[in-house]
């Protein structure tokens, strides 16, 4: 090249996992590989047909020539600023977070040269990083949607949700000339306070038939912290409230023991308990897997019960 001038059967290096392309007056001619290209009419068909040479052209031409890396651009974040909403056939309405990566690469340079780098001397990964987590975010309630998959199921499984969104975003990445190479999704999670009523129901079909021995476990758990309530009163009245809560509490406790102790799942100990008592016993299920009174394999066969219960 002299004076920004390409000479007839001047050399093009195009190096490893690089395309370069020849736009002539706005216009998109011929494309090369990687390689050593000696440029004559023949290796520039298109320039040569735009240009009008009906013969070896002897005098410098002058063209825009664009090279495109098209090794993976790995490692690209995305993920939900906000929680989204996605329709979910187990829990109706849940709204969501996840986040993860994914890698893509030039695979059509002519296309995204005229969709979206244009005429910029240089275009960057960082300037089309917004668009495509754009994409992603646009394409992830449709991705759930069409793989059908509960919502419980993809968090369990999170690459089976990779797989639905990448089926879903790769049309999409290919309309600008782009190929996605690799998705992950690296956390699937709902917000907190969602989380802590899919906590209570999960304790709810953890319970089963095992309810003799969740209640043996919660009289247990309540025999020690009665202990402290009742002697932190202060006091004689701090005894004599003491006292009479330990009353009514021993009842309690001797109706659970009694009900686990003959097995009974279903009757003495949930009838007649109050709402907040409920709840307060759903708090300790939590604990069950963690003391080893619930096994993994108990943990998972109640799955499918809570389903049926959820409405």
């Amino acid at each position: 090249m002299a004076d920004m001038e390409i000479q007839n059967g001047a050399s093009l290096t195009v190096r490893a996992s690089q395309v370069a392309i020849f736009v002539n007056e706005g216009q998109v001619a011929d494309v090369f590989g990687p390689g050593t290209h000696k440029l004559t009419t023949q290796t520039l068909p298109v320039l040569t047909y735009l240009k009008n040479w009906d013969k070896l052209f002897e005098s410098p031409f002058k063209s825009d020539i664009y090279f495109f890396s098209t090794r993976q651009q790995i490692d690209q974040k995305w993920g939900t600023p906000q929680p989204i909403t996605i329709r979910d056939k187990d829990f109706g309405a849940v709204r969501l977070r996840a986040f993860g990566n994914y890698s893509f690469r030039v695979a059509d340079p002519k296309l995204f040269h005229t969709e979206i780098s244009g005429t910029r001397d240089v275009y960057s990964v960082a300037d089309v990083d917004g668009q495509l987590r754009g994409l992603v975010l646009q394409n992830i309630s449709m991705a759930i949607a069409s793989s059908g998959i509960p919502f419980l199921d993809l968090a369990a499984n999170q690459q089976v949700f990779a797989q639905a969104l990448s089926t879903q975003l790769a049309p999409e990445f290919a309309k600008i000339g782009l190929q996605l190479d690799g998705m992950t999704v690296q956390n699937l999670s709902l917000p907190e306070d969602l989380q802590k009523i899919l906590d209570q129901k999960i304790g709810m079909g953890m319970v089963g038939n095992d309810m003799g021995k969740f209640m043996q476990y919660q009289t247990a758990q309540a025999i020690p912290k009665f202990a402290e309530g009742a002697g932190g009163g202060g006091g004689i009245a701090g005894d004599a409230m003491g006292l009479g809560a330990g009353v009514a509490l021993g009842q309690v406790l001797a109706q659970n023991l009694q009900a686990g102790l003959q097995g009974n799942a279903a009757a003495p100990a949930a009838v007649g308990m109050k709402p907040e008592e409920v709840m307060a016993t759903l708090e300790k299920l939590g604990e069950l897997k963690t003391k080893g009174i619930l096994t993994q394999e108990e943990f998972d066969s109640k799955k499918a019960e809570l389903l049926k219960k959820l409405v």
